[in-house]
């Protein structure tokens, strides 16, 4: 991997496109990146999206996904192909699901000593329902999805006569007045170690998935007209956070008691569930935070500072013809 030729230093993007070749001196490329031994590089992106128009994180050539717009951009920016990139999501969103802490990892046969452009040319490549937050270097023990420790989403739903129209494609609109003290009763009974079985949908990309998971905390948060459930929890089977949200709707609705929700969870049956309800709508839904193991997160050595990105400054201000 030593002898693979280094990417074209970040700073050489203009407007999405790159410099003129005969403009780029050895100078230029070894004061950005450097030449790594055969472990490679790694690097661990924080990013957020709105889900709208996207078919969920999980790379498809056709329709387009977070992680294949993600990809092109990385690799116009490194030259690398994606197959080297070797990009990972910590969680696969579903097609209309959003984010704000989404986190990736990918990793390259070259070291850059600064982050700061490479994350400007990232911004500049990607589309601007996608974002990426921060960028940083990461120990080779860290890894996007194994190395988490908790995730965290938030479902909103907006309860009133009619929609705000500000809020039509982030929260799920009913126009039932729900009953926010009886949803958090019945959330509470999500907390602590359960077989969620009876919670999620069918997949068959993950094989048998591990049914037992810990839900930390599931918080229903008034704000007027909107309500925010907010669930930390170990890991979140197929649509697992979109099953208890509708049946904490039907709970709003005093359509069903909150003891509902240990008499589901003692079947361990999906098909249970789907005498109350369907699952609640994408759209509602966002990864709002990936909690991670601390010494996973620290810095290796030699390696450039995390950037945030840049904030432009005008130190004085000067109009024309004045």
């Amino acid at each position: 991997m030593s002898s693979a030729t280094p990417a074209l230093p970040p700073s050489l993007f203009t407007n999405g496109s790159l410099s003129s070749p005969q403009n780029i001196s050895k100078t230029d490329l070894n004061s950005f990146v450097k030449v790594s031994d055969p472990g490679g590089f790694k690097w661990r992106l924080v990013i957020a999206y709105d889900g709208t128009k996207f078919a969920g994180w999980q790379y498809q050539e056709s329709p387009p996904t977070v992680q294949s717009m993600l990809e092109k951009a990385l690799t116009q920016i490194t030259k690398l192909q994606r197959k080297e990139l070797h990009l990972v999501g910590a969680g696969r969103t579903d097609a209309g699901v959003h984010a704000w802490g989404q986190v990736a990892h990918f990793v390259t046969p070259f070291n850059y000593t600064s982050l700061d452009s490479i994350h400007a040319a990232l911004n500049g490549l990607l589309p601007q329902d996608i974002r990426v937050r921060e960028i940083g270097a990461a120990v080779p023990e860290f890894h996007a999805r194994f190395s988490c420790r908790s995730k965290v989403y938030r479902y909103q739903i907006y309860s009133d006569t009619f929609m705000d129209p500000f809020q039509r494609h982030f929260a799920y609109h009913t126009a039932y007045k729900l009953n926010a003290c009886k949803m958090r009763e019945a959330a509470q009974h999500f907390v602590g170690k359960h077989d969620f079985s009876a919670f999620a949908n069918a997949t068959r990309e993950d094989g048998v998935p591990d049914p037992l998971k810990t839900i930390s905390r599931f918080d229903v948060i008034e704000m007027g007209s909107l309500l925010q459930l907010e669930v930390e929890g170990s890991g979140f089977m197929y649509r697992q956070v979109r099953n208890m949200v509708a049946l904490l709707v039907q709970v709003g609705k005093e359509a069903l008691d909150s003891d509902i929700v240990p008499m589901i969870l003692e079947t361990k049956d999906r098909r249970e569930l789907a005498k109350y309800t369907l699952p609640a709508p994408p759209h509602g839904l966002c990864l709002v935070s990936v909690k991670y193991k601390e010494d996973h997160l620290q810095l290796p050595p030699d390696s450039p500072l995390t950037s945030f990105g840049r904030h432009h400054t005008i130190t004085k201000c000067k109009l024309p013809f004045y």
